[in-house]
């Protein structure tokens, strides 16, 4: 049964950086080691670029899933974050899911590591408590892709909704004439195709700024 077209909101929305450890890091299959970095990254300069509210949380930093990738702490000095000292489930800790509704938001933009857990329980227990869920999947990673459709599958069903960090920027941006040189920069830093082509528009609108020759 198809659903409504419900789209992110800038001024609805938060994004949720779930268990992005550098020793989950270590289990991604789905993505090469410097896409799935970059994914990562990405997602996490458009939270910044559109001011999104920001929540950082870890599962037992302590263990073997080790600490937070230090980029994302070094992007969110400020932001919330909730090192869980057991829980699985990010739902589960009441730090995370006060600092959650703390933002006021209904909208959630989730990623982490693994997929089918540290971003599908936190996934289905926001969406059973009245949330909607955009689950960014280029962001989020686990051991294989069988493993991922899984996940997806059982978070759609539940009504989240699967994007890329690509689809995320362009729903809350809206409109071009908003900011060119801000979204072209966000996505040239992040898609190499994007920034020959962002290069050649800054190339073609210098020429034609540039004073004409008397003839």
């Amino acid at each position: 049964m198809s659903k409504p077209y419900s789209r992110l909101d800038i001024n609805n929305a938060a994004v949720l950086l779930v268990d992005h450890q550098a020793g989950l890091l270590s289990l991604v299959r789905d993505f090469s080691p410097d896409q799935f970095k970059n994914n990562v990254l990405a997602l996490a300069d458009l939270a910044a670029y559109f001011k999104l509210p920001t929540i950082l949380t870890t599962s037992f930093e302590d263990g073997p899933n080790g600490p937070l990738m230090p980029e994302l702490k070094e992007k969110f000095p400020k932001a919330p974050f909730i090192p869980r000292p057991g829980q699985i489930n990010a739902w589960d800790n009441e730090d995370f899911v006060k600092a959650v509704k703390a933002t006021g938001r209904k909208q959630l933009i989730i990623a982490g590591v693994v997929t089918e857990v540290c971003v599908a329980f936190p996934t289905l227990s926001a969406i059973a408590e009245g949330f909607e869920v955009f689950v960014v999947t280029d962001a989020s990673g686990t051991f294989n892709e069988v493993v991922r459709h899984s996940a997806w599958n059982r978070m759609s069903e539940a009504g989240a909704q699967l994007m890329t960090w690509f689809g995320v920027a362009c729903e809350l941006h809206r409109d071009w004439r908003r900011d060119v040189e801000g979204l072209g920069t966000l996505f040239s830093n992040h898609i190499p195709d994007y920034r020959n082509l962002i290069t050649s528009y800054n190339t073609f609108k210098a020429v034609n700024a540039a004073p004409k020759a008397m003839p």
